[in-house]
């Protein structure tokens, strides 16, 4: 059984985390609170990396746990062609990059020749899983699952990803 937390809990696990967080991050757009400002400057046409304060404390978390040696790794799954939410995405994700995740993108129609989920999580020192829970505004919570077979099987499936996805560097270049 599976124990389900709130935001500030799951937001807690990136405090705690010994090694690595890998996100599969799966969904076409988000409806974070925190991103509705930025997402509509952009929108508007002021570009995205002008004003990054609202991602601040997410970059410095990043930064400084990467400088402590911990990883932070996602694979972004792409539609064809991208989505609004991507696209902008696409111009946030060079300042996530700068603060130290390696990111890496995926084609939405590899990730279904794969078998990957179409569900968000997180994998924490590659014994937890953090499976996100969505609601209209945003995240409502995360499932978090800890029994070994299906902690494998999330293992299996970022190792999928992770191995067939590109980096976000050498796609920017195509």
């Amino acid at each position: 059984m599976a124990d389900l937390i709130g935001p500030a809990a799951f937001g807690d696990l990136f405090r705690s985390f010994q090694r690595s967080a890998w996100r599969w991050e799966a969904q076409e757009t988000y409806r974070q609170a925190d991103e509705v400002e930025p997402w509509q400057r952009w929108h508007d046409g002021i570009p995205v990396l002008e004003d990054l304060d609202w991602l601040r404390p997410w970059l410095d978390d990043v930064r400084a746990a990467t400088q402590a040696g911990r990883v932070f790794q996602r694979v972004r799954k792409l539609t064809d062609p991208l989505t609004e939410y991507l696209r902008w995405q696409m111009e946030v994700t060079p300042a996530n990059v700068e603060a130290g995740e390696d990111i890496r993108l995926l084609p939405d129609h590899l990730a279904r020749e794969l078998g990957l989920p179409e569900h968000d999580f997180w994998i924490f020192d590659e014994v937890q899983v953090a499976v996100l829970q969505f609601g209209l505004d945003g995240l409502t919570g995360a499932e978090i699952v800890t029994e070994p077979a299906t902690v494998a099987r999330y293992n299996s499936w970022r190792n999928i990803a992770w191995t067939t996805a590109v980096p976000f560097d050498d796609f920017a270049k195509t």
